[in-house]
């Protein structure tokens, strides 16, 4: 198969190029075509953190835990949180990716399973669709074009590093066939990857519309948010102040008063 400084290699010139002909020929924002090229090129390390050690996984996992937190940044903020609470949310993410996923990568996954397969390339799409909350969709879109792009060049690679043509012929190794695919050999694996690859797709059909319509309880969740927020601060922060509501402001129009007539007092007398 192919090395790690092949697959990054080729995932980098594949992420110039993709991040060049935007820019150029479709006149895409610059810093979304360099995010874009840069998702493209470490991409091509993702189908690897199926192994148990080594550079790949430990290099995504870190760029992950420290990446993700930023590109999430402008859902939070579109979704009305405070910059507490996206700190703590940041904070949980970079954590839950750091130790969680990477402790289950390790006791759950088989080299050369699922992860080297077109659903795992289609379901990191998918998760960088929904991490990337721009405000316009089709640039969303792109950057997910970007991750699934520098994904297949991983399994490409290792499907060509299978066969090996010399003077005496072609020689296809035990490995051909097992990158780039559709299913494997383990059933609750291909239950597990098509289930994940169900669930995304629905979030992302959906996750638009979330974006777009604000429920009747969303101030009150945001609320309770930033009040949870506040109270963990306020155990290392004694200065933090409590969150007020205003009260509502009724719609009042001062009136002039009514003059009326002056009353007689008294008999009157005529002249």
């Amino acid at each position: 198969m192919a090395g790690f400084q092949t697959h990054i290699t080729v995932s980098s010139a594949l992420g110039l190029a993709y991040a060049a002909g935007a820019a150029t020929q479709y006149g895409v924002p610059l810093p979304t075509c360099v995010l874009a090229g840069g998702l493209c090129a470490v991409s091509g390390m993702l189908p690897d953190l199926d192994s148990d050690s080594g550079v790949p996984l430990r290099e995504s996992i870190a760029f992950a835990a420290a990446v993700i937190p930023m590109l999430m940044l402008d859902r939070w903020e579109r979704l009305g949180y405070s910059p507490q609470t996206i700190a703590l949310i940041g904070a949980a993410i970079y954590f839950g990716i750091r130790f969680g996923v990477a402790g289950a990568l390790k006791r759950y996954t088989v080299h050369r399973g699922m992860f080297h397969s077109i659903p795992a390339m289609l379901i990191a799409g998918e998760v960088a669709f929904l991490v990337c909350a721009h405000a316009n969709i089709y640039l969303r879109y792109y950057l997910a074009g970007g991750v699934m792009l520098g994904f297949v060049s991983h399994l490409l690679l290792d499907e060509i590093w299978s066969v090996n043509v010399g003077l005496h012929g072609v020689r296809v190794k035990k490995s051909f066939g097992t990158a780039f695919k559709f299913w494997g050999e383990s059933g609750w694996g291909n239950i597990s990857a098509y289930g994940k690859l169900a669930l995304l797709s629905f979030a992302v059909w959906k996750d638009p519309a979330w974006m777009d319509a604000r429920t009747p309880h969303e101030a009150n969740l945001q609320y309770l948010a930033n009040e949870a927020a506040r109270g963990v601060l306020q155990r290392f922060d004694g200065n933090v102040p409590p969150v007020v509501e205003e009260e509502p402001q009724e719609d009042f129009t001062p009136v002039a008063p009514r003059r009326s007539a002056p009353r007689e007092i008294g008999p009157r007398l005529d002249p």
